[in-house]
């Protein structure tokens, strides 16, 4: 199989990250994974009590951020930020700097020098259309709210963490909302992605499926 990127876009908790785990594992391609990116620029800024609304103050901060991955750890200026950037909390917050220009601008560009080498799968919220608009084979997971809420209620408890189900759901459908909604690149499917719903589907079914779509797309 010759060497593609892969664009993977969808909703928060849909399952992005762990199905491009697997098939990137399967494949011998890369896994970027650029949620994680975001959400520990949003812990940098957290952590830093930067204000949101200037601009410049975040631009600024921003020259402080360096990120890399190792294996399964995401290392943020030095220190393993793997769990911590994992909470509720920190992605609420992701949702919202993301949507900030210096943001989006400064790792939209540093994905885009990452991918050009292809052999990368790179999953996020506008993947399809703006960082990888040319990539080979572009996916969009989908899955109810109710369904995503149940999936992620079952990872926390499964973690020993004391977590309510409605929070959780509420806080999916504000996420939704914040991520359609942003002035810049809000969440959506790209024409020509192929939508997946996994809604009833079990991970595995899901990574076959993808396999499938991308047998018929690069073979």
């Amino acid at each position: 199989m010759k060497k593609f990127n892969m664009a993977v876009d969808g909703t928060s908790g849909v399952g992005k990250s762990s199905v491009c785990d697997i098939i990137a594992d399967k494949l011998n391609m890369t896994h970027l994974d650029t949620g994680a990116m975001y959400r520990c620029v949003a812990l940098y800024l957290k952590e830093g009590n930067t204000n949101l609304e200037d601009l410049s103050a975040v631009e600024s901060a921003l020259d402080n951020v360096h990120i890399r991955f190792d294996g399964d750890k995401v290392i943020l200026n030095d220190q393993d930020v793997s769990k911590t950037i994992r909470t509720n909390e920190v992605g609420m917050m992701a949702s919202k700097t993301s949507a900030l220009a210096p943001v989006r601008t400064k790792l939209v560009s540093l994905q885009k020098e990452i991918a050009a080498a292809k052999g990368y799968i790179v999953d996020g919220r506008d993947i399809c259309s703006v960082v990888l608009p040319d990539a080979e084979v572009k996916i969009f997971m989908s899955a109810t709210a109710e369904a995503r809420a149940q999936r992620r209620y079952k990872e926390y408890v499964s973690k020993g963490m004391e977590v309510d189900y409605k929070q959780i759901l509420d806080d999916i459908n504000q996420r939704d909302y914040q991520d359609s909604h942003r002035a810049i690149s809000p969440l959506k499917k790209a024409e020509d992605a192929i939508e997946v719903d996994t809604s009833e589907l079990n991970i595995e079914q899901v990574v076959n499926k993808i396999l499938d779509i991308i047998k018929e797309k690069v073979d």
